[in-house]
């Protein structure tokens, strides 16, 4: 018998949290380097206390979300072919590593239902995070030669803001785009955003992985 929580678009759900995860890791960053230098008393505990409060929120209605569709996934056996996720088992996953969890669960989700996609134009802003990213390097590598501090943290600033901000959502929300309207390439949008959440902690990663997404995208498609 089906209800109300089963109306609900879990999946949706569960891309729009994991899309708030990089900036509240972000703010818990901030704060790590707020308390490695003196600034305004108070601060980096306040900035931790947002990032620990955000942390636990978004896991928990991950949790929730992932339990549910793999609960509505496992009613519907025709429909889920030969994937019968264990509800229970996700969510404790999740509970672990909620992050991981929702991006292994979308990937897994999507090779049976796909992904819905929506406007084409995604790639144009995973263009502005490889150069916004270029540039930063170029502007810190010459704030490093100069010595001149504020230009590094402001480049520092910039690159972090545009990575952790929008190219996860962006090279995910695209990867759908080619994925449902493109021809031969059928790029899964669950594994890019785990890349892309790879490329927080690991920065060389993010233009490698914008760069070669985009080529590859040129080549099989119209940038369009």
């Amino acid at each position: 018998m089906r209800t109300h929580v089963d109306e609900i678009d879990w999946a949706r759900f569960i891309e729009r949290l994991l899309y708030l995860f990089p900036p509240v890791i972000g703010v818990g960053i901030v704060g790590v380097l707020q308390d490695a230098e003196p600034g305004v008393p108070g601060l980096q505990f306040a900035l931790f206390l947002v990032s620990a409060f955000g942390y636990t929120f978004l896991t928990l209605g991950l949790l929730v979300a992932i339990f549910f569709d793999a609960r509505r996934i496992r009613r519907l056996p025709q429909a889920s072919g030969n994937w019968h996720p264990n509800p229970w088992l996700n969510a404790a996953f999740a509970l672990v590593s909620a992050p991981l969890a929702g991006v292994v669960y979308l990937a897994r989700r999507h090779r049976r239902f796909g992904t819905r996609s929506g406007w084409s134009g995604w790639w144009l802003v995973v263009a502005v995070s490889l150069a916004t990213t270029l540039f930063g390097i170029v502007a810190a590598t010459i704030a490093i030669i100069l010595t001149i501090p504020g230009l590094l943290a402001a480049a520092i600033a910039l690159a972090g803001t545009i990575a952790f901000g929008a190219f996860p959502i962006a090279i995910h929300q695209d990867a759908a785009y080619v994925c449902t309207d493109g021809d031969s390439w059928r790029p899964n949008p669950g594994f890019y955003l785990g890349v892309a959440f790879l490329s927080l902690f690991v920065p060389p990663l993010q233009p490698l992985v914008a760069g070669y997404y985009l080529t590859r995208r040129r080549r099989e498609m119209e940038l369009s």
